[in-house]
């Protein structure tokens, strides 16, 4: 695809489009036919009478000899797909097994296997001859080696290398090691054999203490309720209950949460191999194309300078460049983006082959040149320094136009933008614009740079365009009909690419023959920069990325979190994963070469297969109304139809950006990131794991993707309620996890709790609130919630503490988080819990009554850095998620004024009940320390409207509750009990 010269704008009623001159030919669609192995990818090839090789007769999957007798000697045995145990085929050597069988012996073999025996190899070219030579290192079937002597020798090392190899099995190699020496050829192919990424266990001494430590403390948990509900305080009955109802509902939410935490993994991949058997050397690479979102929509909250960052990052990836396609798009139809993304394309051109020339990293170079790290470790290259020293001088003239273009973005004219034709901008009204599109970077003949597009899809105010979910879906048909990668990779646009080698570690688990069918999205952590050092607001989500994700990667697969995931298209556009009680229609994703070099196309599916899928796309309900879109997605291999012209691809590109496009279809329902939740990421994730999909969550030792994160207070817990409401939406709606799937679905017992957790979560506010405040009433009323203990009640109470403790630091030992972000992950827990959360709840209440619709649109989080260092860490804005913690603080403190007050006036003997009130009260102060200290900002400034507010509310319930005191039983007249009759 040529870059064109101006931009491409249009309706689909439109028939305006510049043509565009001089454009290469689009990537043809290749067809794939022959008969491979489903395993190792090599020729199935014929038997010893000249027929076509069958390892199993039940199913007839395809497996070539070597790796048949491979799998009867060291594996299971059975078939891989329908589990029949494998029948001795004529010219294999026996296997324990195979005397219970019936057929006929092959005595021509047993002769083979004395001469195997006595240090010969007999094995079939390809013309199914036999050929026999002496060697050392004997091979059956010209594949795998068996280590063989001469009756003199001595084979005493024979047993160290057959346990080298057993434990090397083990590992995850499913091949032992060869003598490259001896035969690097068969040494090559074996590592061709070898899969792509394994399951790296926790190891047992650390995962085994943790699972006994949390059903211990579900044991110490029964215990306390049997002693809770069976004491009951005779004279704060209410206080009690209300307790123990909070108690129990937060017991109950820590066990939903633990619950899929039981199977926690990690995963390594093996690049090397990758490279070897996709990249053969002298050949075009094998790699699967990919196709990368970028999305943005305000220019102002996410300056072009940040995502142009992002954009270089993508382009300089250490991936074949003809091969990625990056589309950016723009749902504020901003021209500062659009003439950004022209400087960025400029930019890119000397930027990319330096990355690629001295493998620097990081890639994005705004975070590459402000690192404080030697830059000459590892540089070999004597021109290094000095085209390091031009290429920063380069990046900060090409800061200065970009500054320059935002300065000018400043001052709107009255008639709008002009291009610089003196064309009117499209994009003038951002809600009311056509389709925009403009290739800035093309796929030329030389394979230098990547493919770079920008869009913005048409806005028009009669229709709803669903915000990122929408924007995303609307690339996924642009990219379909422009280049068609079997996989997308989606990215916010201050996520910028960390590790070079990102789409690699995803290829290593969708190109692996034998596991990759089935996996719908490979998930990576995100990591973010400009943070504070403390990370006062836990803004780094450790316990997220690095604890909940890896539990739900031994089930089911991580969930989809926004950014930083890379997808089979196949499993976004609502396809369902192939069965595995059936072959795979297609089991290719890539194209392979023969021995003599040419090129072979490999069939993925029968002219009747293919009008089968046409009859399921032509259904203009679910996918819309367009050929070429559907055309699209008949393939695996990507490419665009070669019948079809450069201008007839840009105006179907504008048709399906179109706002009416996905007017009674299933675009957003069953096709594409899901609608109907501001969390549109958990909602898509639900959908595909309840299809069947699996997912993987890949955690490569450099950080695959960094950012920026809001490190302001106020940004930070409206990020938090915009979270807590899309799991409310989820929650009341037709797709809540309690039910959804299950009839018919596939999605596992504990991936449906742990769906169920993420959507019921917000609710745990309300009895956290009740709890924060209950220690205040109790200093308040000189009341507690629990009857004078005893020996046993006490050391229940004291052993229940140490568990909770001792769990979470057997946690912390076996993920390797560190103890301080634990902590400030409880810390803003409690303190999202008491504002977001709380506000979600009530905001889903009323969203779902029918007459209680709440505004609940998508908001845009500030994603500027800092130009002071931590500036927006101590700027306070006002809001109402503010009031409930401030209140909750000050109501505490007036509690242990009151307790200390009233222990002064009592006496000694008041003190011991004192302590146990005061630990309660201290315990929600210090998990709230973090946002008072926020609150007051650097210059103790605070917002008025906060501090008047919040005083004024605790003083009211303060003098309210001591002039009630509803948990108290009242009495009439003298306590008997105190006094006597007398009295």
């Amino acid at each position: 695809m040529e870059a064109s010269t101006g931009l491409f704008a249009g309706t689909p009623n439109s028939n305006e489009l510049v043509v565009i001159q001089g454009h290469d030919e689009p990537k043809p669609v290749k067809n794939l036919d022959g008969q491979l192995c489903e395993i190792c990818g090599d020729s199935v090839g014929l038997t010893v009478d000249g027929e076509l090789f069958v390892a199993c007769e039940e199913c007839g999957f395809p497996v070539c000899r070597p790796c048949y007798e491979y799998e009867r000697r060291e594996g299971t045995q059975v078939c891989p797909q329908c589990h029949t145990r494998y029948k001795r085929i004529k010219g294999s050597p026996r296997v324990e097994g195979d005397e219970d069988e019936d057929d006929v012996d092959d005595i021509e073999h047993e002769f083979k296997h004395e001469e195997i025996q006595l240090g010969k190899m007999i094995h079939g070219d390809d013309d199914g001859n036999s050929k026999s030579k002496p060697v050392g290192l004997a091979k059956v079937n010209g594949e795998l080696p068996i280590a063989s002597h001469s009756v003199g020798d001595p084979g005493a090392k024979f047993d160290d290398k057959e346990k080298t190899d057993d434990w090397k099995l083990h590992q995850g190699n499913l091949w032992p090691e060869t003598d490259a020496s001896v035969d690097p050829e068969k040494a090559m192919k074996d590592e061709t054999r070898q899969p792509l990424s394994r399951k790296v266990p926790i190891p047992s001494g650390k995962l085994s203490p943790y699972r006994m430590m949390v059903v211990a403390r579900l044991l110490l948990l029964l215990l306390f309720f049997e002693y809770r509900i069976f004491h009951p305080v005779p004279d704060a009955i209410g206080l009690w209950f209300i307790s123990v109802t909070c108690e129990i509902w937060l017991a109950l939410s820590w066990m939903i949460d633990q619950l899929p935490k039981w199977f926690p993994i990690a995963r390594e991949t093996y690049l090397d191999r990758l490279s070897i058997r996709f990249e053969p050397e002298n050949k075009p690479s094998m790699l699967s194309p990919i196709d990368i979102f970028v999305t943005t929509a305000d220019p102002i909250k996410e300056p072009p300078l940040v995502t142009a960052n992002t954009v270089l990052s993508i382009l300089a990836l250490d991936y074949p460049a003809d091969k990625i396609s990056c589309y950016v798009s723009d749902d504020g139809a901003s021209m500062l983006t659009f003439e950004a993304l022209q400087e960025t394309a400029e930019f890119a051109r000397k930027w990319v082959p330096f990355c690629k020339k001295f493998s620097v990293e990081p890639r994005a170079p705004e975070k590459y040149f402000s690192e404080k790290i030697d830059f000459l470790k590892d540089k070999l290259q004597s021109t290094y320094v000095k085209e390091r020293r031009t290429m920063k001088r380069e990046y900060e003239e090409f800061k200065v136009r970009i500054n320059a273009l935002v300065a000018k973005s400043m001052r709107v004219p009255p008639e709008g933008w002009t291009m610089k034709d003196e064309t009117p901008w499209p994009g003038n009204n951002p809600k009311d614009h056509p389709s925009m599109i403009q290739v800035l970077l093309p796929h030329n003949g030389g394979n230098e740079l990547p493919c770079l597009v920008y869009t913005s899809r048409e806005k028009r105010p009669a229709f709803q365009h669903h915000s990122k979910a929408g924007a995303i879906n609307a690339l996924l048909r642009v990219s379909a009909v422009l280049s068609n990668a079997p996989f997308v990779l989606n990215l916010d646009c201050n996520h910028y690419v960390n590790n070079r080698k990102v789409v690699r570690e995803a290829m290593c688990f969708f190109m692996d023959i034998q596991l990759g069918n089935g996996i719908g999205f490979v998930q990576f952590p995100l990591r973010f920069d400009s943070l504070d050092r403390n990370d006062r607001y836990a803004n780094k989500n450790t316990v997220l990325f690095d604890i909940n994700l890896r539990c739900l990667d031994g089930i089911q697969g991580p969930a989809y979190v926004g950014s930083g995931c890379i997808f089979r298209r196949k499993a976004l556009t609502g396809f369902d994963p192939p069965k595995a009680s059936k072959r795979p229609r297609m089991v290719q994703v890539h194209s392979k070469q023969d021995e003599n070099g040419e090129e072979t196309s490999i069939t993925a599916a029968t002219d009747e297969d293919k009008e089968l899928l046409k009859s399921r796309m032509n259904d203009e309900n679910k996918f819309g109304k367009s050929t070429l879109f559907m055309n699209s997605s008949l393939t695996e291999e990507g490419g665009v139809d070669p019948s079809s012209s450069q201008e007839a691809l840009l105006k179907e590109a504008i048709h399906v950006m179109s706002s009416r496009y996905e007017d009674r279809t299933l675009w957003g329902y069953e096709v594409g990131l899901s609608y109907g939740s501001i969390a549109a990421d958990t909602l898509t994730s639900l959908k595909m794991h309840c299809r069947g999909w699996r997912s993987v969550y890949c955690m490569p030792k450099r950080d695959p993707f960094r950012g920026t994160a809001p490190i302001n207070l106020t940004d930070r817990l409206n990020q938090v309620l915009r979270w807590a409401v899309g799991s409310l939406q989820i929650l009341f709606s037709g797709h809540c996890p309690l039910l959804y799937g299950l009839n018919g679905g596939r999605l596992k017992g504990l991936q449906r709790i742990a769906y169920i957790n993420s959507t019921v979560y917000p609710f745990s506010s309300i009895p956290l609130l009740v709890y924060c405040i209950i220690p205040a009433i109790c200093l308040l009323t000189d009341k507690f919630i629990t009857p004078s203990v005893g020996t046993f009640a006490s050391l229940i109470f004291i052993a229940l503490f140490i568990s909770i403790f001792a769990s979470a630091i057997l946690e912390l030992r076996w993920s390797r988080v560190s103890l301080e972000e634990w902590w400030r992950s409880q810390q803003f827990w409690v303190i999202g819990s008491v504002s977001a959360n709380l506000f979600a709840v009530a905001q889903g209440i009323m969203g779902a009554l029918p007459l209680g619709r709440v505004n609940t649109n998508f908001s845009i989080v500030s994603k500027a850095p800092d130009d002071v260092e931590f500036r927006e860490l101590y700027a306070i804005r006002w809001t109402a998620l503010l009031i409930p913690p401030t209140t909750i603080i000050i109501i505490n403190l007036i509690g242990v004024v009151a307790g200390f007050t009233d222990a002064i006036n009592s006496g000694e003997h008041s003190w011991g009940a004192l302590l146990g009130k005061l630990f309660f009260s201290v315990w929600v102060i210090v998990h709230l320390y973090p946002f008072l200290k926020g609150l007051m900002g650097r210059q103790n400034r605070t917002p008025t409207l906060i501090v008047i507010w919040s005083v004024l509310l605790a003083s009211i319930f303060s003098l309210v509750w001591v002039r009630i005191d509803p948990f108290v039983l009242k009495t009439k007249g003298p306590d008997v009990k105190q006094c006597g009759i007398s009295c």
